[in-house]
């Protein structure tokens, strides 16, 4: 037996505005957008015989060495999951922990050159594609999409 009342019991939501139509529409889009580069990202971190997980989390350290807890505000997952895939990545050599003096027991995790090697083999798969795309879209066009992201991003 079900614990959900009837259906023509459930509560009506309040219409939308058109403003909110469109953000519901581009949620809906981000969400099949999201989809489909993961789907590229993977096909691309494979170069590097990596996951996209995997490359995203070593993105996160490439400039400079980070805690995990660091390494997943930048890139919005939990500092769980990091933690996870820096325990592999670190494991198979892409990675090292190194001593944090602003933290005895948060270590940074830092790339190491194999980690720029496989991160370098991505890249050069990624960036004809990013050319491609980019000039089909414009960079115009693609400065607004960016400005509208962040600007979603502070809002959420």
């Amino acid at each position: 037996m079900s614990s959900h009342p009837p259906r023509e019991e459930w509560p009506v939501p309040a219409p939308l505005s058109d403003a909110g139509t469109v953000l519901t529409d581009v949620i809906l889009e981000t969400f099949r957008l999201n989809a489909r580069l993961l789907e590229v990202a993977q096909g691309f971190a494979a170069q590097g015989e990596m996951t996209a997980a995997w490359w995203q989390v070593l993105g996160g350290v490439i400039d400079e060495p980070r805690s995990v807890a660091d390494v997943g505000r930048r890139m919005g997952v939990t500092r769980q999951s990091v933690q996870r895939i820096a325990d592999v990545l670190v494991e198979r050599g892409l990675a090292e922990y190194r001593p944090n003096p602003a933290h005895r027991r948060a270590k940074l995790l830092a790339c190491t050159e194999a980690g720029y090697w496989a991160i370098r083999r991505i890249s050069i798969a990624q960036h004809p594609w990013a050319e491609r795309v980019g000039d089909e879209i414009g960079a115009d066009q693609l400065q607004q999409a960016l400005a509208t992201l962040r600007a979603l991003n502070e809002s959420a």
